[in-house]
């Protein structure tokens, strides 16, 4: 288990469909683009005219694309993902995209967020004879479409639409027809793009600059889009009775250079930073971010104080998730081995150490202790997000509310456990306003204990909701 406290999405989609030229170059390209979003495993899928061509394995994009691989993905049809597991366990059996025949020809699916009633849908397909080989919702999704007796590949992915609930984007292709679709709510991100004649798809825009692409639009809540050989077409397959976006796409998951809803991300946490500020000002020498995530924050924190903002923190970009301790006992190994203070910026200084967010509160008392034995006089925790205080089922692996801090303790408490002189969430309020957005349209589930969807539970929506002790009658 990484050391690392920080919230984890399970994947990225890619889907493009091309006139013509390779598909899997350009899926490989976004990919790279959407690496952040899913680390374990990576997997392509492209149709040829013939047949459908698979690579799929565990680990990073370049590893898991050698030229040698990328060069068995002919076709001008493809679909990617990138994979952090949240329901199902870190392997290869696990690993996307899924291949399942059809009356369409092959199937090939990939799928971002989780169902919240994956393990009732999975006991009906097993009822009818289907076999599962993974522990996965993606699969059921899969499976669902695959066994449809709709009379068009259309009809039957508007039927799995209509049976399946929780958070879920997915790219899929059957021959050289791709689709796209998003739940009801639109709780996770799915961009449509193009690139010259071509049609893409993707978790987030950052994708189609990787690619010299185009960003044109959200695939909508509820919506169906099929690129094929008549051209682009979308349909409303269910209604949208209440938009709820998650906010931490916007907190922490999304890249800076990602646009949704039309806002650039970095802009909107430069905001939540300035809104941070207001509310939690603090006499301070320099302002300093907890790299990455923290950055955008940061600078807003200090725009908006007067403050300097200082590059305190260094981050090894070279170091995975996971690690050799060379020593179990090592005290904030973890921290130190990703991690390294400017001693220059943070000696004798009074320090405001801005954040995205604080989960189980190890991580943040790591780094405050490494800045005191830098040399910081005081150290100001500041988050750009309000407390955490409830699971998430819709695609983030805190389905386990007992693991999050804010849910046991006082913001005093946290205070006092990650030993910093002073703690400042942001507030609900200050998010929405930083946001631009209506509160009825955002998923704040996490924050404020209201699901868009029946509320779920670990059983129906956790990490081993799949497994067979969870399957059992």
């Amino acid at each position: 288990m990484t050391p690392w406290d920080k919230l984890r999405e399970e994947c990225g989609v890619f889907g493009i469909r091309t006139e013509g030229a390779p598909a899997a170059p350009l899926a490989h390209l976004g990919l790279y683009a959407l690496q952040h979003r899913g680390q374990e495993s990576a997997g392509i899928a492209t149709f040829d005219g013939a047949r459908t061509h698979l690579v799929k394995d565990m680990g990073l994009v370049a590893a898991v694309f050698t030229p040698n691989r990328l060069e068995t993905l002919s076709g001008a049809t493809g679909i990617g993902h990138v994979r952090y597991s949240t329901m199902g366990s870190a392997s290869l059996e696990n690993a996307q995209p899924f291949l399942e025949q059809s009356p369409w020809g092959t199937l090939a699916l990939a799928h971002n967020g989780n169902l919240v009633n994956a393990p009732s849908l999975r006991r009906e397909l097993e009822d009818a004879g289907h076999r599962f080989r993974a522990t996965s919702d993606t699969e059921v999704i899969t499976k669902l479409i695959a066994a449809s007796t709709a009379p068009t590949l259309e009809d039957a992915v508007a039927g799995c639409m209509r049976r399946i609930s929780g958070a879920y984007t997915v790219v899929a292709m059957a021959r050289d027809t791709l689709v796209a679709f998003r739940d009801a709510n639109g709780i996770r991100p799915l961009a449509l793009g193009r690139l010259g004649r071509a049609v893409v798809f993707a978790s987030e825009s950052c994708a189609f600059d990787q690619i010299g692409g185009e960003y044109l639009r959200e695939v909508r809540p509820g919506e169906l889009v099929v690129a094929d050989a008549a051209g682009v077409r979308a349909i409303q397959v269910l209604p949208v009775v209440r938009r709820a976006a998650c906010v931490f796409e916007y907190i922490y998951f999304a890249r800076p250079d990602t646009v949704i809803e039309r806002q650039n991300v970095h802009q909107v946490r430069r905001r939540m930073g300035r809104l941070l500020a207001c509310e939690h000002p603090v006499a301070a020498d320099a302002v300093i971010a907890v790299p990455d995530s923290g950055t955008s924050a940061a600078m807003g924190y200090a725009d908006a104080s007067g403050i300097p903002c200082e590059v305190g923190l260094i981050k090894n970009r070279y170091v995975g998730r996971t690690f050799i301790q060379p020593d179990p006992s090592s005290r904030d190994f973890g921290v130190r081995v990703k991690l390294n203070p400017i001693r220059e910026v943070v000696a004798g200084r009074r320090i405001v150490l801005v954040d995205d967010s604080i989960v189980r509160g190890t991580t943040s008392r790591q780094i405050v202790r490494m800045l005191r034995r830098t040399g910081a006089r005081e150290i100001h925790f500041r988050v750009s997000s309000p407390p955490i205080l409830n699971a998430c089922y819709y695609g983030i692996d805190t389905s386990s509310r007992g693991e999050l801090v804010a849910s046991r303790l006082s913001v005093e408490e946290i205070r006092a456990s990650i030993e910093a002189d002073s703690l400042g969430y942001l507030s609900i309020n200050g998010l929405i306003e930083a946001l631009a957005l209506p509160r009825q349209d955002l998923c704040l589930a996490c924050l404020d204990g209201r699901y868009p969807t029946e509320t779920p539970t670990e059983a129906m929506a956790g990490r081993h909701a799949l497994e067979t002790s969870g399957l059992s009658p």
